[in-house]
């Protein structure tokens, strides 16, 4: 079974309509700044990248928004924008196997903080009753089960910063395997804030920088850390038999995945690479095809020390010495976390139809231990294969293949 994309919905810090997105990868904008939703004085991080344009009262109702963490708004909005683009209308949902692979690396981070904080200034006995289901991971799917009436299979699988990869990866093989005619899968992701930056900050995986065009560089010789992002990203995911039958708009076909644990260590990848070298190679293999068909690589590329250079390893263990175009988003809009795959999909097959690839911004110092062929301008180029590859916290690996349709 041929599994393809008909849709998708985004909400990024970069933009979130098809023209937005397209422009600001052809003007390397970086959406980085100063963080805005909570005060930053003496803070060690002050940089992140923000949707910057958000009113939650826009888009939602007094009564949702008290249900609703960001995590879950980001994540509806994102769904029902890809069912509006895949031209699905909910009648048609009701009536197909449609199931829900939407996922979060984190899920409800504020509401766990604002509720913590109610609980120790009034009684932990007088919490919003809306606390779990808004905290709750799985309810970033279940909200988006609901809202499209979705009733196939509804799964949100964590695995860090690999998330949403791995949602879509597991969609793919779920319709191939014909378990479900249509899937919507990806991310979402709402973690700037007091908790989400301190916690990331202790461990000192965030950069520091204060020049929002020094902070997410991916690859560079100065990388010191990555910056958070926040959105979300949702591909509408469909067997070709169901598109061709309700003439819809294939954007891409999913041809490959390859996905393992690295089994080392939590938050460290293991240093000879091995488990991400593989997970890249049986994505090509699934998607059989050889290496040297692969046009492109979005990247994981973090823009911390570790990553980077061990994802280098795995591309030239795959790729060898040969000059494939690779380029991280993360430089334009920071780190999403679990909703990145997802994302990052979106934004290279809305290139690869454009005929240009992503570029990766900022790169000035070249580190010698990364040394790829990298995307610095969004250069006209042809892609019929790109790899996109994410690597999670506990040794995930996921990798996709899409193909030109």
């Amino acid at each position: 079974m041929r599994v393809v994309v008909t849709g998708f919905g985004a909400l990024t810090p970069i933009g979130s309509t098809k023209e937005e997105l397209i422009s600001s990868m052809r003007n390397c904008r970086c959406a980085i700044d100063e963080i805005t939703h909570y005060p930053i004085e003496n803070r060690e991080v002050t940089l992140a990248a923000e949707l910057k344009d958000y009113d939650a009262e826009k888009e939602f109702t007094r009564k949702e928004i008290n249900r609703l963490d960001r995590v879950n708004q980001y994540a509806l909005i994102a769904a029902k924008n890809a069912m509006v683009d895949s031209k699905l209308s909910k009648e048609e949902i009701e009536n197909k196997r449609v199931g829900v692979y939407i996922t979060s690396g984190i899920g409800g981070l504020r509401t766990i903080e604002e509720d913590y904080l109610r609980g120790m200034n009034r009684s932990f006995d007088k919490l919003s009753p809306y606390f779990i289901p808004k905290a709750i991971i799985n309810s970033v799917g279940a909200n988006v089960a609901i809202e499209l009436g979705a009733h196939g299979s509804c799964i949100s699988m964590v695995t860090a910063c690999a998330s949403s990869t791995n949602a879509i990866g597991e969609a793919y093989r779920a319709i191939k395997a014909g378990y479900e005619e249509i899937i919507f899968a990806g991310g979402s992701e709402a973690s700037i804030t007091e908790l989400g930056i301190g916690g990331f900050t202790s461990m000192k995986a965030l950069s520091t920088s204060k020049d929002k065009n020094r902070a997410s560089i991916p690859f560079d010789k100065d990388r010191n850390g990555f910056v958070m992002g926040e959105g979300a990203g949702v591909l509408v995911l469909e067997s070709l038999d169901s598109a061709l039958g309700r003439g819809a708009n294939i954007i891409a076909e999913l041809v490959g995945y390859g996905v393992n644990c690295d089994a080392y260590h939590i938050t460290s990848p293991s240093p000879d690479g091995k488990f991400a070298t593989k997970a890249i190679a049986d994505a090509i293999k699934d998607a059989g095809v050889s290496a040297d068909e692969i046009d492109y690589i979005n990247a994981h590329g973090t823009s911390t020390f570790l990553n980077d250079k061990l994802e280098t390893l795995a591309i030239k263990n795959v790729f060898g010495d040969r000059k494939i175009k690779v380029s991280s988003s993360k430089s334009q809009m920071g780190h999403l976390l679990g909703g990145s795959g997802a994302v990052e999909s979106i934004l290279s097959i809305l290139a690869m139809n454009e005929n240009f690839l992503p570029p990766l911004i900022n790169l000035k110092n070249r580190d010698p231990e990364c040394d790829l062929n990298f995307v610095l301008d969004a250069e006209e180029y042809p892609i019929n294969y790109f790899l996109k590859n994410s690597l999670g916290f506990g040794g995930h690996n996921a990798a996709l293949i899409f193909k030109r349709y």
